[in-house]
């Protein structure tokens, strides 16, 4: 403003205007000190993300001072951050932040900033934050380290104390929690050939904008900006806390220029991370443990209206399977199975794991939901992936917009309107098979249950429409309400013509010609 005024003068003959002209000045100058700061919003980070897509990647650096790095990982495990000094604590707000150490597994830093009324600044990293428990280290020599990621809390469960909520650390990894819940599956902000590519690329968010919240939010806001070698992203996070946690998500992401690495072959977006090791559906002979996962489905609901359901697998091999819709309606990696005695894990808890179910806003177009299903030894590691991959991928430099909800559901979650699937089991009772026609069938015993089929008679004739494609023959399919629950029972002998290659099954229950369940959608996988 002063450099700008600065160029005109007053010419002294005339008094009146110049007297005018300094009234002038003063109230310019007095309006743009006590105006407000420009306000930081989702604009303010695409121009970053546009900006940064116009240039190489450059990645951040990971080397970390030789003291930090030696730590294993139960050493830094014992670095934390100190709970009295989240940030909004003392101004007793509804939300608190705290921020994660960096260490051996998280070595790239992110850098956080806080959005107030009167603008942003950055939240550097200090030691005195952090209790280092037993570990014989000198943090203040080790400069302004930056963060690994942060975490928000908030008063979920109980008015007296603020559990987490949510987390955002690694990579763009972030997980949510809706009230009585426990950490399961992750979410992220973008997957770069997950499958069909060459080599996955993870895509970053690099840097943060906590918006500091009013003292009745009921919402708390995160934008951050994402980078990679071959895309850019803007995001902003409305996190809605409650019993089914709400995280809307508005994205706006750029490709680099051609030249800048191999072409984009799957573009993921609102990419779903879940874990999968056995289940009724693959039970292990060799753990005490019903089933063990994160996750037991992948739902869609589709743009044409019908509902999916597809139990999960570990398979020996990679699988990736896809459908196509357009203006799909959501999909989700559900924990339906909500039962302790199913799990009958005293520390893990997964029947409290929860389902992650993604409503899209707007059209998102012609393009297919991919399910990619890896092996996986234990239940240390995340094996299954689901994701949208649009029918286009934007030019360079062309903003791929997209908003959606994605919702963190417990004992409460998305159902079909109809009748869906509550169990899937694979095995044969007796039979007067033969020995050696046995291992080339393989049964499958499927419940349905919901409001479409709770009304029916006993007598109802309830049919179960079966298809297959070329490598599956269906043997034998039986319909029946089973007496001890009112559900209604499935079963399903098939034969596996070539037991090399996979065979998929549809099947879904029909009502007076009008289809009354989901389609039990499974493929049964190669020896």
């Amino acid at each position: 403003m002063v450099s700008v005024l600065s160029r005109f003068r007053v010419q002294p003959r005339a008094p009146a205007l110049a007297q005018r002209w300094r009234l002038l000045c003063a109230a310019l100058l007095w309006a743009a000190a006590s105006a407000p700061a420009l306000a930081f919003d989702l604009d303010s980070v695409t121009q970053l993300a546009r900006g940064r897509a116009q240039h190489p990647y450059r990645a951040a650096s990971a080397a970390l001072p030789r003291a930090l790095a030696a730590l294993d990982y139960d050493q830094l495990r014992d670095v934390r951050w100190k709970p009295e000094r989240a940030l909004w604590r003392s101004a007793q707000l509804p939300f608190e932040a705290m921020f994660f150490h960096l260490g051996r597994t998280q070595s790239a830093p992110v850098q956080i900033h806080e959005v107030t009324p009167s603008g942003t600044r950055r939240l550097a990293y200090a030691p005195a934050d952090f209790d280092y428990g037993k570990n014989r280290v000198t943090p203040g020599a080790w400069g302004d380290l930056g963060f690994a990621g942060f975490r928000l809390h908030y008063p979920l469960n109980s008015p007296q104390y603020k559990d987490e909520l949510v987390v955002f650390q690694g990579a763009s990894y972030f997980r949510a929690l809706g009230a009585g819940q426990q950490y399961g599956l992750s979410a992220r902000g973008l997957a770069i050939d997950t499958a069909g590519g060459a080599q996955e690329e993870f895509p970053r968010f690099t840097e943060f904008w906590l918006v500091r919240p009013a003292p009745d939010a009921s919402v708390a806001t995160v934008y951050a900006l994402l980078d990679s070698p071959r895309a850019t992203g803007a995001y902003r996070f409305d996190i809605r806390p409650g019993a089914q946690t709400v995280t809307t998500v508005h994205a706006r992401v750029f490709l680099r220029a051609p030249g800048t690495g191999k072409p984009i072959a799957t573009l993921g977006i609102a990419p779903l991370t879940s874990m999968f090791l056995f289940g009724e559906n693959q039970p292990s002979p060799s753990d005490f443990r019903p089933e063990v996962h994160d996750s037991d489905g992948l739902m869609i609901a589709t743009g044409e209206g019908e509902w999916l359901w597809r139990p999960l697998q570990n398979p020996l091999r990679a699988l990736t399977t896809s459908f196509a819709t357009t203006a799909p309606r959501g999909f989700g990696l559900m924990q339906r199975d909500r039962q302790w005695s199913s799990y009958e894990d005293a520390e893990a808890r997964y029947e409290r794991r929860p389902s992650a179910w993604v409503r899209p806003l707007g059209d998102w177009g012609a393009g297919r939901i991919e399910l990619v299903q890896l092996h996986t030894p234990d239940e240390t590691h995340d094996n299954i992936v689901a994701y949208w991959v649009p029918a286009q991928l934007p030019a360079p430099g062309q903003a791929l917009e997209f908003a959606y909800e994605l919702s963190w559901q417990g004992q409460v979650q998305q159902r079909p309107p109809g009748a869906w699937v509550v169990q899937s089991r694979r095995g044969l009772g007796y039979s007067r098979q033969t020995q050696a026609d046995a291992p080339q069938q393989v049964q499958y015993v499927v419940d349905f249950d919901g409001p479409a089929l709770a009304g029916l008679s006993d007598r109802a004739r309830v049919q179960a429409v079966v298809s297959s494609d070329a490598n599956a023959r269906v043997l034998e399919r039986l319909v029946y309400r089973n007496p001890a629950n009112g559900q209604w029972r499935m079963t399903l002998r098939v034969q596996q013509i070539d037991r090399a290659r996979p065979a998929e099954l549809r099947a879904f229950l029909e009502h007076d010609n009008h289809a009354v369940s989901e389609t039990w959608t499974h493929i049964v996988l190669p020896e």
